[in-house]
């Protein structure tokens, strides 16, 4: 594929317009010198304000929490239902009735111009039962009407198609009562990668080699709306839907040269054109001694997907192929209220939750026929419903034990029933109940003035794909799940420490320390003779170390200068379900991540460049006729040069992936079931990704 010139020129006709183009006044007014972030004590929380970002020129509150020092945004868990609180963000202390919404995107909505503050403070003093650790609590208001816009394209040096649709506007007003907060988004993505694959027998001999290239196009439009109501008296209320399509593609074209000259070419076709739509709310209320809060929300996707290969022989031989495709409907109803209330000295929560979910999968294969057409077959396994109805409820106690310890205990069980329908398993239908108990301990100890730690001993339930239930095919691996209707949810005790330690003006950093031991682990198991699918395992142990520390140089003469240091380290064990005297990692786990940023705002100019560096190490994964390692990189570094009033706009222009970081694969596939066939061949894959040039632009309406 010919490099997109026409693309690239644009790109850096842009970038230079940031470079050599100021502002209307920057000539008469150059940017003052302004201080590094400091955090604030008061009383139990630490306070940062929008003076403290303003080196940084923000555009909304997710660029303001970015700078500030040592903290790292950390999502809530992704499950069925609400329950209770988890992340590490909140907004006007309240987390969000919606799940369409991470919270990079709801933190990006909101502008600059309408946060207060920022606060820090241990999760176990906030009466918001689930939280633990530090949080951070964004406070904003907005009094008038403003928007932002981003637009943030980009080109890549191989093979890929240019991203030309990424980005994002919003409007944020308020009228009377109401708040309002309106926004279009597509966070659009444009990859691909090319480069050889060699095949191998046992001994080694080559057998086959192959020149692939790759590509994959997304686009995810999303229109989306949140209003909060003040009133009447103290009640507040919260209303928020969204609509969003998905469409995606991915390609694969793969010349393919046998040993003995042969030559054959595959294509690999695998889209899907995903659609959903959410709407939710809460409204609390005054009652009694306490507050009630009534949350609900409903949501329903319609994913169909395809999968199709085709495979054309240079001889003239009749070409070959096959085709999986299903169609699932997805639907989600939750109910829940929460009843908050001081007593003995301590704030109380009661909640109960009910969460209705269903699945309704149509699954069909195809093989190719002498003509050149998909001739369509049913597929049993793959097709059938699953439904859940699940029932939650806690108590919530947290107080604080002295002045500078709080304790918080949430004592709570789920009740879940499971119905499947469909061709799976040795029933057309099957009914299974489960009741788990489930809570938590936490602690918050201010063990000084600069150093805050924090404990949590937590027993939890895991939640089950439907999709797992019924059998899959993936024709671009050769692999395949017979479907498994005996699955359970996986539960686990874990136990987590976090150290918070501030420096003032130089930084500060953070170490969390995080065992869990979990029973009824969900992973790929034995099926049958010679099938798999995903099943559990009795037991696995996971162990993790996350180190987050921020240092500011201005305190040492450098002014601007900042560095921020990641790392992860993550410990993982489990039995081998195919070889039971072994242990293996989990599949598909990042093991080991640094990450380094250097970013320098220059003194009294309107101008910044940085500087970022990544590594990362994958897990080997397992299934019953092969072992890989599948992954990217194992190292990206990038630059960037921003300007932060170019006609008004930040525009920032990016230079990624320098070190050459790559797509690569090395898998052995086996000539039977693990561990005792011998090896069938060894698949060596590395791929070009090559440099990778971005454009931002930021601006208000």
């Amino acid at each position: 594929m010919r490099f997109p010139t026409k693309q690239f020129t644009l790109l850096s006709g842009t970038a230079m317009l940031a470079v050599f183009s100021p502002s209307a006044n920057a000539a008469d007014e150059p940017a003052s010198e302004t201080t590094p972030p400091v955090a604030q004590p008061t009383g139990n929380r630490t306070i940062f304000t929008p003076a403290d970002f303003e080196r940084f020129a923000p555009r909304n509150a997710l660029d303001m929490l970015r700078q500030v020092p040592g903290f790292t945004i950390r999502e809530g868990e992704e499950a069925r239902g609400l329950g209770q609180a988890s992340g590490n963000v909140l907004v006007n202390s309240q987390r969000l009735s919606s799940k369409s919404d991470d919270i990079f995107t709801q933190l990006s909505r909101i502008p600059a111009s309408t946060v207060e503050r920022i606060e820090l403070v241990d999760g176990a003093k906030l009466d918001i039962p689930g939280l633990t650790g530090q949080v951070a609590n964004v406070v904003a208001r907005s009094s008038s009407f403003s928007g932002q816009f981003r637009w943030s394209p980009e080109v890549r040096a191989h093979y890929a198609d240019p991203r030309l649709t990424n980005g994002e506007i919003s409007v944020t007003g308020r009228t009377g009562p109401v708040e309002y907060t309106i926004s279009l988004t597509n966070n659009a993505n444009r990859g691909a990668a090319g480069g050889p694959t060699v095949i191998t027998d046992r001994t080694g001999a080559v057998t086959q080699t192959r020149k692939d290239v790759i590509k994959a196009n997304r686009d995810e439009p999303k229109l989306a709306g949140r209003f909060t109501i003040d009133g009447p008296g103290s009640s507040v209320a919260n209303i928020n839907g969204s609509f969003e399509r998905i469409p995606r593609g991915f390609t694969e074209h793969s010349v393919r040269t046998n040993a003995d000259g042969s030559v054959l070419v595959r294509d690999l076709d695998d889209r899907s054109s995903a659609r959903n739509w959410e709407i939710g709310g809460d409204f609390e209320f005054a009652v009694g001694p306490g507050r009630l809060k009534l949350i609900g929300l409903n949501r329903q996707e319609y994913e169909p997907y395809s999968q199709s290969v085709i495979t054309t022989f240079a001889d003239g031989s009749p070409a070959i192929g096959d085709r999986y495709a299903q169609t699932g409907d997805s639907t989600e109803r939750i109910a829940r209220a929460e009843y908050s209330w001081k007593m003995l000295g301590g704030d109380w929560q009661i909640a109960g939750e009910g969460a209705f979910n269903s699945l309704r999968n149509i699954a069909m294969i195809a093989t190719l026929d002498s003509n050149g057409q998909f001739v369509d077959l049913p597929f049993p396994e793959g097709t059938g419903g699953v439904k859940e109805d699940r029932y939650d409820a806690s108590l919530s106690f947290s107080r604080p034990l002295s002045k500078d310890l709080t304790l918080q205990l949430i004592a709570g069980a789920e009740r879940s029933t499971l119905r499947q329908t469909g061709a799976t398993g040795t029933q057309n239908n099957l009914s299974r109940a489960f009741f788990r108990p489930k809570g938590s301990l936490s602690l918050g100890w201010k063990a000084g003035k600069r150093l805050d730690v924090s404990f949590k001993l937590k027993r939890s339930v895991g939640q089950l794909s439907f999709y797992d239930f019924l059998a899959r095919r993936f024709l671009d691996d050769g692999n395949a799940n017979s479907g498994n209707a005996d699955l359970v949810p996986q539960q686990d005790w874990s136990a987590e420490l976090e150290l918070n330690r501030t420096f003032g003006a130089l930084g500060s950093t953070k170490l969390r320390l995080v065992g869990r031991n979990v029973q009824d682990y969900v992973t790929v198991v034995p099926i049958g003779t010679n099938g798999e699918s995903i099943g559990n395992v009795d037991s696995a142990k996971e162990r993790q170390i996350v180190s987050n520390t921020t240092v500011q140089f201005d305190p040492l003469g450098w002014k601007g200068a900042r560095l921020d240091l990641n790392i992860e380290l993550t410990f993982t064990s489990l039995k081998d379900p195919f070889d039971p005297a072994r242990r293996i990692p989990y599949g598909f786990v990042t093991e080991r991540y640094f990450e380094i940023n250097f970013r320098q705002d220059f003194q009294g100019t309107d101008w910044a460049a940085g500087a970022w560096y990544e590594y990362n190490r994958q897990s080997l994964y397992h299934r019953r006729f092969e072992l890989g390692r599948d992954y990217e990189g194992p190292v990206f570094a990038g630059l960037f040069v921003e300007h932060k009033d170019v006609m008004g706009l930040t525009v920032r222009a990016s230079a990624n992936n320098l070190l050459n970081g790559r797509q690569r694969w090395d898998r052995q596939v086996f000539d039977g079931p693990r561990p005792n066939a011998p090896i069938q061949f060894i698949e060596t894959r590395d791929r070009l990704i090559g440099p990778i040039f971005q454009l931002s632009i930021k601006g208000n309406i």
